[in-house]
């Protein structure tokens, strides 16, 4: 066994470093070319740009003065490009020391990038392509995109796009307030088209791995449950069991006359009549007697806008800037002529430069803008529970406070997220951390410790005003739940949720039921660990 996972951990690194060796051939040549460079130079205006060295970034705050620079920082081994979607009256005065207000300040806009990203660039090309249509709808006609480089494709939309204020907030200071809510506004609305355009792709597993079922509802993604139905000999009644309780079943007794079925053992499962149905847990429904309540939607892990992008200083691939996985050069192309792009149209080599900003009409996205600030985002499950009336009592939930709030309590993954991150992952484990901190309830001076002691245990830590933005968004925005454990932030930065946490469902769902039941115990004097 360790002999082979050794060979495995060899055949990785091999895998990593003729990657590396790939891109690191054409990198030099490719950037060299003129068109490349001025092209680059030109996005580049007024934005932060920071060079890739296969892993890792170069300094922060940088720019580029000349195109002559892109080449300079190719022979020092740079494989790619990034950039700011914010837009700086001076890049290389950002210190991670500014205040929010200062940042304001320096900041003379922003730039709408969606971050359209999928296992399958088939998902991704109907995502984007729906994107596209949505966006026009709401009376934008200059869209930009782009090819990521890999899976996905950026669609952009200039500020000059949107007003300069709106109810006396400038523009330029709501960010990413207002990209936030854009992204998720568009993303309401394409969901409601994605999922009849990717059951038309022809692949029949590719299907099955992106669509789930929903309590139509109350939104709540829902799972399926069976009923294993046995035949008693003796006294020939009918027992239905719950596919959860046959599986802790040893042996199976008839309730009626006592006697016993058989022996778990002795059961062929795939041959014993079943049931199946989806069960809300929310509504208490279930497919058997509400089949209307439940439909199929696209997961959201599967493909989605990368809201997660837009935050404070966070930085794109720039057009025509290689991509570290693939050594595909990211290309702008046509919007319209999305479902026709060939990932052999990214070739480093035959690609031909033309601008990824379009010339935008000043205001043609104000529509969209009030669309999304008039746009009621879905409350949470938890915050549901709380409003809707139980089936028995009919009173309501109340706001639930965990007192004497330890460590023990956490689920295991927010352990392990707080043990450092040994690499990629450390904005998204800083989201998930957020947001689970302030739906507990923690201070700001607490969460903030909190995250100081984290940041100090990753491999490379995250710059301390990057993590005094985002505490400072937190501080000013309603407690939004994390991501539920079924959902794919966890494996992307390497986590993998237990049984039992998949089961709760939710990071503070976890810590509720397990403070519930450490107070049960202590009020009867018992250790939980004892039972």
């Amino acid at each position: 066994m360790v002999e082979e996972q050794i060979k495995k951990e060899n055949e990785k690194e091999n895998k990593i470093s003729l990657k590396e060796e790939r891109i690191r051939k054409i990198s030099v040549l490719y950037y060299s070319r003129s068109d490349i460079r001025k092209n680059i130079l030109e996005f580049s205006k007024n934005r932060e740009c920071v060079p890739r060295y296969f892993e890792g970034f170069g300094k922060r705050p940088d720019a580029f003065q000349y195109d002559s620079d892109v080449i300079q920082f190719a022979k020092k081994g740079a494989t790619s490009f990034h950039c700011s979607q914010e837009l700086w009256r001076d890049p290389l005065s950002i210190s991670t020391d500014m205040t929010q207000e200062d940042f304001n300040n320096l900041r003379i806009g922003w730039d709408l990038l969606i971050d359209v990203d999928s296992p399958y660039l088939d998902y991704s090309k109907i995502y984007a392509e729906i994107l596209i249509e949505v966006l026009k709808s709401h009376g934008i006609k200059n869209i930009g995109a782009k090819f990521s480089g890999s899976k996905g494709f950026h669609i952009i939309i200039p500020c000059k796009a949107f007003p300069e204020q709106i109810s006396g907030k400038k523009t330029a200071e709501m960010f990413p307030e207002w990209p936030r809510l854009i992204c998720s506004y568009l993303s309401s609305q394409i969901h409601k088209k994605l999922a009849e355009r990717v059951i038309d792709i022809q692949n029949p597993n590719k299907k099955l791995e992106s669509l789930e079922t929903y309590c139509v509802k109350c939104g709540t993604t829902v799972t399926k449950k069976s009923i294993f139905v046995f035949k008693c000999q003796s006294c020939k009644s009918e027992i239905k069991l719950a596919g959860e309780i046959f599986a802790k079943k040893r042996k199976i007794s008839c309730p009626n006359c006592f006697q016993t079925i058989g022996e778990k053992k002795s059961f062929d499962k795939d041959k014993l009549e079943k049931e199946e149905f989806y069960f809300c847990n929310n509504c208490g429904i279930n497919s058997k007697t509400n089949k209307n309540n439940f439909k199929e939607k696209v997961k959201s892990s599967q493909i989605d806008a990368d809201l997660i992008l837009v935050s404070p200083r966070h930085l794109f691939r720039m057009p025509y800037s290689l991509h570290e996985k693939t050594s595909m050069a990211s290309i702008v192309i046509n919007p319209e002529k999305i479902k026709d792009f060939d990932i052999r149209d990214a070739d480093p080599l035959k690609v031909t430069p033309r601008n990824f900003l379009p010339d935008s009409e000043a205001g043609e996205a104000t529509q969209l803008l009030l669309q999304a600030l008039d746009y009621k985002q879905p409350e949470s499950q938890i915050q549901k529970i709380e409003q809707e009336k139980t089936n028995f009592g009919k009173k309501k939930f109340k706001d639930i406070t965990i007192t004497n709030l330890t460590s023990d309590l956490y689920p295991p993954s927010i352990k392990a997220i707080l043990k450092g991150m040994p690499g990629d992952g450390k904005k998204r484990a800083l989201f998930i951390l957020l947001s689970f901190f302030k739906s507990l309830k923690l201070s700001d001076s607490e969460i903030e410790k909190i995250i100081e002691e984290w940041n100090k245990k990753n491999k490379e830590p995250l710059k301390s005003g990057y993590i005094k933005a985002q505490i400072s968004w937190y501080s000013k925005s309603k407690p939004k739940l994390p991501p539920n454990f079924d959902k794919s932030y966890y494996a992307d930065i390497g986590i993998s949720p237990t049984s039992e946490e998949i089961r709760a469902k939710n990071p503070v769902s976890y810590v509720i039921k397990k403070s519930f039941s450490r107070d049960y115990f202590k009020s009867r004097g018992r250790n939980n660990d004892r039972r």
